[in-house]
């Protein structure tokens, strides 16, 4: 009997730690970096596509924007391989090995 609740003790502190870990990925960060097109500017995809460069220590980490790519109101200011300094705000998560954001601002440096 007390191998079964050690067991059943042991997967609940795991669930437990598991949920946490999740809901750790989805607080809200600040990313201040170069604002550009993928497929433009890196040409690291197959359409349209935001990201957001930022330098982290001595790396450059190329985060890619879960949106609707050409569509949204701040991706004309970057299509074509233009660059802009400013910030996005919204939830990291890592996908295919890629970093990604879900952007809910998008701002531009003036």
């Amino acid at each position: 009997m007390k191998i079964i609740a050690l067991v059943c003790a042991a997967l609940l502190g795991s669930m437990l730690v598991n949920q946490s870990t999740q809901a750790d990925d989805k607080k809200e960060v600040t990313l201040n970096g170069t604002i550009l097109c993928a497929k433009c500017a890196l040409k690291e995809a197959k359409k349209c596509q935001n990201a957001i460069q930022v330098k982290e220590g001595d790396k450059t980490v190329t985060y890619l924007f879960d949106d609707r790519g050409m569509k949204e109101s701040y991706h004309e200011a970057v299509c074509g391989g233009e660059k802009k300094e400013g910030t996005v705000k919204g939830t990291v998560s890592t996908k295919d090995g890629k970093q990604i954001i879900k952007p809910t601002k998008v701002e531009y440096a003036k």
